[in-house]
């Protein structure tokens, strides 16, 4: 038997807290990896940082750690933490001083930036011998008659409320300039398993999400998450979720 259909609240409309809350966590190797290749451990840069999902990992292995993101409300979410400070900034525009960082990471985040003028910032903040990141994960996979339906809202229902930029994240950042001397980063991946509450929130999240609810497509979003609601079971039953990690890494 199926189960009843959640209507306890619009999943769709959430905010800044719903980035904080539902976006998955960097697996630990992530940031040990990439302090691994930086030339020491003083101060490490995360640009667009949103409310600090890798900002936090970073600090178990600098001495420092700054996050950036233009926007106020992301920056209102991240949690205080000893050897981090978060402010609000664009990429392109760094209050940093020249020659400073020793490791710079985007991480699902580089598709928005105007990347000739980040770029000349990451050469004027790096110092010398520094590594650059561009981190992005995929689209997430899930099993069964969950991962079909997912696919088909994925690819083809909400695929038109995408901004252009998704597609550079589709293919892995594959396509993207990058002018540095680049470093092969080990094959990782992000393996959560959520409950549905989980699930849908991290769905709200999505850019294509608030472009769909701009453009009165609430019905199309609504009707994915009673789909799903059906497929999945007991709300509180927990799925496999994972998404590849992709990464651009560059020494200056």
């Amino acid at each position: 038997m199926n189960s009843p259909r959640p209507e306890l609240k619009n999943w769709f409309d959430q905010g800044g807290q719903a980035y904080a809350r539902f976006r998955p966590e960097y697996p630990a190797e992530l940031a040990a990896c990439l302090a691994s290749l930086a030339p020491d451990r003083l101060l490490a840069v995360d640009v667009g940082c949103g409310s600090g999902q890798l900002t936090r990992q970073l600090a178990e292995h600098f001495g420092a750690v700054v996050g950036f993101d233009p926007s106020l409300d992301q920056i209102a979410h991240t949690a205080p933490q000893e050897n981090v400070n978060y402010a609000c900034a664009p990429a392109e525009d760094l209050p940093l001083l020249s020659r400073s960082a020793s490791l710079i990471t985007a991480a699902q985040a580089a598709h928005w930036f105007d990347l000739p003028r980040f770029y000349a910032e990451v050469r004027r903040v790096a110092e010398p011998g520094a590594v650059l990141a561009l981190i992005s994960y995929g689209v997430l996979r899930l099993q069964g008659e969950l991962g079909a339906r997912f696919e088909r809202f994925y690819w083809q229902e909400i695929g038109p409320f995408w901004p252009p930029e998704r597609k550079l994240v589709d293919s892995g950042y594959a396509t993207l300039d990058f002018p540095f001397a680049e470093l092969q980063g080990p094959q990782i991946a992000i393996q959560l398993a959520w409950n549905l509450e989980e699930f849908l929130g991290y769905v709200s999240t999505w850019s294509a999400i608030r472009s769909a609810r701009e453009a009165g497509r609430e019905d199309l979003l609504h009707r994915f998450a009673a789909d799903m609601a059906e497929r999945w079971g007991d709300p509180a039953t927990r799925h496999a979720i994972s998404w590849p990690i992709n990464m651009r890494i560059g020494r200056l």
